[in-house]
């Protein structure tokens, strides 16, 4: 068993481990945390890396809430905004056209809970590389895991991978930026992504 944190839009170096992974199992009964890429995924932009974070309702009560019931505050436009920066950021990449109509549901579908964004943008990305979609998820807290990639969605924490260039939209302005969500790799390499995340280590 693998287990991984469902995150939004994931880091490459998460799919780097979901590619080499036949059973995977999404950690949804642990404490939601900031600072994760559960509800953030960085992109790159004209003005070099690029946020895009969903907000999340915070209870008035001091008790913590899980990953699968932490609540998005439909207060805000977020996927407006999202669609319409990543469309500035890539529409002029070698592979967006190919994507975008898949892509847009993820921004029209009416969400309430923060898991679901997740694991739509997951069998998006998956869809995309032509991997098999097939997950679980966990039904108690697992403490250890023999495979344990959940590290990879602490935002904060730089992941102990290689990652062999390849050419971004924006890299003569401002370099390579590593580790940035999945949809950099897919929209400027398209099908060649997997054969780049096969051999990361």
């Amino acid at each position: 068993m693998a287990l991984f944190l469902p995150t939004y839009f994931s880091p490459i170096a998460q799919y780097a481990a979901l590619v080499k992974t036949p059973e995977i199992v999404f950690e949804v009964e642990d404490n939601f945390q900031k600072q994760t890429y559960r509800n953030r995924c960085y992109i790159y932009g004209a003005n070099g890396k690029q946020l895009l974070n969903i907000p999340i309702k915070h209870l008035e009560s001091s008790q913590r809430k899980k990953t699968k019931d932490t609540l998005i505050d439909t207060g805000y436009s977020w996927q407006s905004q999202h669609l319409k920066s990543i469309q500035t950021a890539y529409r002029n990449s070698p592979f967006f056209e190919f994507y975008q109509d898949d892509l847009q549901p993820i921004f029209t579908k009416k969400y309430t809970y923060l898991l679901d964004v997740t694991i739509d943008t997951f069998l998006f990305l998956m869809d995309a590389l032509q991997l098999p979609d097939t997950y679980s998820k966990t039904t108690e807290f697992v403490p250890k895991a023999t495979e344990d990639y959940r590290l990879l969605a602490n935002a904060k924490q730089n992941p102990a991978i290689h990652f062999d260039h390849y050419i971004q939209l924006f890299d003569d302005k401002h370099g390579f930026i590593p580790n940035l969500s999945m949809l950099d790799l897919l929209f400027m390499e398209g099908p060649n992504a997997i054969s780049f995340l096969e051999k990361l280590k």
